[in-house]
């Protein structure tokens, strides 16, 4: 199984296949290599701000939007009826629409608009000109198409609802009802401001997102997520049920580089899914496994996708606070993956890899051990107080400079010398010590490196080809992402001009309080306080709305739409800000494994060929830990390490409820345990689960009484049959 290598070039054509924003149309030669060409120079551009100094913030993000919406008109059809290449003409330039390169040109004027009148800006704002609203109606038209034409229609329509709304406030009924406001007005705000297009979001991913997916392609193209597969397949794979438990270690650590969740699905599952097809897996729970394990990739450190970065700025914490908050969560999600995976096996009887299937661990660090250097080099750049783009410069330099001196052949003593010695000058630009003459010693470095490579004809893992074609990716990966942060940015322009988000809030505050107060009077007082239960309908109705809109929307739009609007309202209910951005980012994430428009099931089960929609509800029923854990971290925040008033005490008692919980759900979704199930045995199990999420010592021991009778049945019925397999021999 995973002694196969993986495959650049099939992975692409699994990506551009089930995912949307990877589907680009097919060009002819000049266009291609236009296309291309500036690809790799909006790669350039982020890779070399990020380690010299990035521009002005005005300048940085409108460079960035004019580079992802013109691109977006060139790569991307406007309909599936103009997706097929045509003949070059005087309406079909190099046999792409002439409507498509004038959008296009259209973009990058509007995008770079505002950083030329960026002096004369102060006096604009609240006061636009003409130009200045004919320019700002050209970016949201513009904005809204390219976000249609690379993700679909729904993140759009709700941009447009906001929109509407903003226009029409004294039209709307209750608390929703406002003065309204003019088109000049929204335009100034949406577009001449940093509250709209080029806000918050749009900032992120051109100052964070970008590198760590560039980073993410390198760390994956020189052999650094082979080397993890290999490694989980040596750990896990001879055990029952082998290669669902490789796909769940796989995928965490592969999830580590990639941030993605569908890029996670088709590599990984495109080695494991047919193994777990092969060992008696059933076609559906193959897809669903590698879904799940999968939807890990954007919440495992140190990259998990772009929701991460925009922590950082919303919250105003430092990067390495984030990793450490996120990292028993994530643990939580693939233990509960895996515990469903290993009693899924044991109740069917499947096997493990043989000796034959599994690759040779030893053999596979010899050849890939210095693919490790470039994110060892990113964590402690991060750790050590380094901004993240500077350490995402940091990692994408080792990579290239491990892929352009080391190889899997082999490597020489000098190869050797030649990468620590770049290291090295690595090491001097980042730590600031040389400012002046930074640029000077990384391209002497650069030239260095070419040169050696060819004077010594070096083997290495990749050529100048293959890294560009890298560059390209990484851009490619990007697109689809900036547009949608431009879109979700009309979106919190009108929380900021209307108010709308206060009001929200009210509202699931109100919701909440007589839910509330409906539950105290059929429950006993012992069970929980009124204050409890308000907290937890409003968790329940968060949960499920960032579960509905991620059904349409992608995971970062959802994340900054729920922040805005949703989180204030948790915040306000005393819980703590960090802790409420996970559980929206968590149930967001959620989305991807949760019917009917599930992207990371849909693509393992078309890689499985599975029914989608039974592979979506079998990949949600293998992650439901994920669904109880960030209930389980708001009630006990000390499963995140770093909250206010942190104690090891607390932390013992919550990761101990915590793994309790999730093992006795994951027991009662597979109906096995030591033994198959019966019916009162789940059902005290789930029950024990769901008290287990309460907080403090008492509940931990109120929801372990629950769970014993279930456990005394399930080991003396284990024990019996052990018994008469025992005299059966």
């Amino acid at each position: 199984m995973t002694t196969a290598a993986i495959d650049d070039k099939a992975v692409a054509e699994l990506e551009s296949k089930y995912d949307s924003e990877m589907r680009f149309r097919p060009m002819a030669n000049i266009a291609l290599k236009t296309v291309t060409f500036l690809l790799i120079a909006l790669s350039i551009f982020h890779y070399y701000t990020a380690g010299f100094g990035l521009l002005r913030e005005a300048t940085h993000r409108g460079v960035h939007l004019a580079f992802v919406l013109g691109l977006i008109f060139l790569v991307f059809a406007f309909n599936k009826k103009t997706q097929a290449q045509s003949e070059s003409s005087w309406h079909h330039p190099f046999g792409l629409p002439l409507y498509d390169w004038i959008l296009a040109l259209l973009a990058v004027a509007a995008s770079l608009y505002i950083p030329y009148v960026f002096d004369d800006l102060a006096f604009r704002i609240g006061n636009p000109d003409t130009m200045d609203v004919v320019m700002g109606t050209i970016m949201i038209v513009l904005l809204l198409e390219a976000t249609r034409r690379s993700m679909g229609w729904p993140l759009p329509i709700i941009a447009s609802i906001f929109m509407l709304y903003a226009l029409f406030g004294p039209y709307f009924p209750g608390l929703l009802k406002h003065a309204g406001a003019s088109w000049s007005s929204v335009v100034n705000h949406q577009y001449l401001t940093s509250q709209g297009v080029y806000g918050i979001a749009v900032g992120v991913v051109a100052t964070y997102v970008f590198h760590f997916v560039l980073f993410g392609v390198l760390a994956t193209r020189i052999g650094l997520g082979q080397l993890f597969l290999d490694v989980a397949s040596s750990v896990a794979g001879k055990y029952a049920g082998g290669p669902a438990k490789v796909s769940v270690f796989g995928s965490a650590m592969f999830g580590m580089l990639s941030g993605s969740s569908v890029a996670n699905a088709v590599t990984v599952g495109s080695l494991t899914i047919p193994a777990m097809i092969r060992i008696g897996y059933p076609r559906h729970f193959a897809g669903a496994v590698e879904a799940a394990a999968s939807t890990g990739g954007q919440i495992t450190p140190p990259i998990m996708g772009a929701a991460a970065f925009l922590m950082i700025e919303f919250l105003a914490l430092p990067y390495s606070t984030i990793v450490m908050a996120a990292i028993l969560p994530a643990f939580m999600h693939f233990f509960g993956v895996f515990w469903q995976v290993h009693f899924e096996a044991k109740r069917t009887g499947l096997r493990g890899l043989t000796a034959e299937e599994l690759p040779n661990v030893r053999e596979s660090f010899k050849k890939r051990w210095p693919t490790l250097i470039p994110l060892v080099l990113l964590v402690g750049t991060l750790m050590s107080g380094f901004t993240p783009y500077v350490s995402a410069f940091a990692g994408i330099t080792s990579c290239i400079i491990v892929g352009m001196t080391t190889s899997e052949k082999g490597n020489t003593p000098l190869a050797l010398g030649i990468m620590a010695a770049l290291h090295v000058a690595l090491a001097i630009v980042i730590s600031g010590q040389l400012e002046t003459y930074g640029v000077i010693l990384f391209l002497i470095g650069a030239v260095a490196l070419v040169l050696a490579i060819k004077m010594l004809n070096l083997p290495a893992r990749f050529t100048r080809a293959e890294l560009i074609d890298a560059f390209s990716t990484g851009a490619k990966y990007a697109l689809a992402v900036g547009a949608a942060a431009g879109t979700v940015g009309l979106v919190i322009g009108v929380v900021t001009l209307t108010g709308v988000g206060f009001k929200v809030s009210y509202i699931v505050n109100s919701s909440a309080g007589a839910m509330a107060e409906f539950f105290t009077t059929i429950l006993p007082a012992w069970m929980a306080s009124t204050a409890a239960l308000k907290l937890l309908c409003a968790l329940f109705m968060t949960g499920l709305v960032c579960i509905i809109m991620g059904c349409g929307i992608p995971t970062t739009a959802n994340y900054i739409i729920m922040v805005t609007i949703a989180a204030p309202a948790l915040v306000q209910m005393g819980v703590e800000p960090i802790v409420a951005h996970f559980f929206v980012f968590y149930y967001g994430v959620l989305a991807d494994i949760t019917p009917p428009v599930a992207l990371a099931a849909y693509a393992s089960a078309g890689m499985a060929n599975s029914d989608p929609f039974k592979t979506g509800n079998t990949a949600f029923r293998l992650g439901i830990g994920k669904a109880l854990v960030p209930f389980i971290f708001v009630f006990s925040p000390a499963l995140l390490l770093v909250t206010k008033g942190f104690t090891w005490s607390a932390f013992a008692i919550v990761f101990t409820a915590c793994i309790c919980s999730v093992m006795l759900l994951a027991a009662t979704m597979s109906r096995y345990l030591l033994v198959e199930m019966k019916g009162w045995e789940r059902a005290l199990a789930f029950v024990a689960a769901l008290v287990l999420i309460a907080p403090g010592a008492t509940m931990l021991a109120v929801g372990i009484a629950i769970a014993a009778p279930m456990l005394i049945s399930q080991v003396i019925r284990s024990r019996a049959g052990n018994s008469q397999l025992s005299h059966a021999g």
